[in-house]
């Protein structure tokens, strides 16, 4: 059953040095504080997990938290490169990082699969990419039934998956709606997770489209609320473009970036470039 925690605590107790860990929230909920408070306890040797690694794995990874990349596209929506990234991969800067790239498709079979205890996923796919021979993790199966050769992609098991949401009870049971990408899916495909809620409520209110996780599937529950800044929560915040366009100057110098992550995110700040508000 999940158990109500500080997000420094749940953090700590369970997110290890060299976990797979996966943050996912598709332009929507996105759990940038829980990510900042990774790189505040200073975890590292980590295989980060993300269908569109945005921002938050861009400070992830020039905070020296990462080895590995597992992804389907990366970059800073509607701005550009996510510059931090790029250094890694084409300076070693902080510490090497190794990717393995999917298509989106194919990241989201990975984690339907694994909520779905099976060890693979099959999918139309892939055909015309270069995608196969760069990437260990892709096969191809025959169907028994039509002879059809079809791409498979093995499950996505995270040690961790961290998600955020717009609310919880008091039980640990979780509420999202809008925009949920596959952060369902995540939570169940994990051997541990954590919710971070805008808010913990008395009671639930069944929402059109909503998705309920309940608090047998949840590890912790941890209340930060604006927890997704600078991306939005439908219903409590909207998205804060102008932080996504302060972050590519920042991103694109290394002494800028450490003079941001020294200044605002190890002292226990919540992180944002300069300017920004919440």
């Amino acid at each position: 059953m999940a158990r109500i925690l500080q997000l420094a605590e749940a953090i700590a107790e369970l997110v290890q040095d060299g976990d797979v860990v996966a943050l996912e929230g598709f332009t929507h909920l996105i759990p940038v504080t829980a990510g900042q408070e990774i790189i505040r306890q200073g975890k590292k040797d980590l295989t980060l997990v993300r269908m569109t690694p945005d921002i938050v794995y861009d400070q992830l990874i020039g905070a020296g938290c990462a080895r590995k990349l597992i992804f389907s596209w990366g970059g800073n929506p509607g701005v550009g490169s996510l510059h931090r990234f790029r250094d890694a991969i084409q300076n070693s800067w902080p510490v090497p990082l190794e990717i393995e790239e999917h298509s989106h498709a194919g990241m989201a079979n990975r984690y339907a699969a694994g909520a779905s205890a099976l060890p693979f996923a099959v999918l139309r796919g892939y055909a015309g990419t270069d995608l196969p021979a760069n990437t260990a993790t892709i096969k191809t199966v025959t169907c028994p039934f039509t002879g059809e050769e079809l791409a498979a992609v093995p499950a996505i098991n995270p040690d961790v998956g961290i998600i955020h949401a717009q609310q919880a009870d008091r039980a640990g049971n979780v509420q999202l709606w809008g925009i949920t990408g596959v952060q369902k899916e995540t939570v169940l495909a994990s051997a541990r997770s954590l919710v971070t809620v805008e808010e913990i409520v008395d009671e639930l209110v069944p929402r059109p489209g909503s998705v309920v996780l309940p608090a047998w599937a949840v590890t912790a529950v941890a209340e930060v609320p604006g927890g997704a800044h600078p991306s939005y929560a439908q219903g409590y915040s909207e998205r804060d473009n102008g932080y996504y366009r302060r972050w590519d100057p920042i991103s694109r110098d290394r002494e800028k970036f450490e003079e941001w992550l020294a200044t605002e995110v190890l002292p226990g700040t919540a992180a944002r470039p300069e300017g920004s508000a919440r």
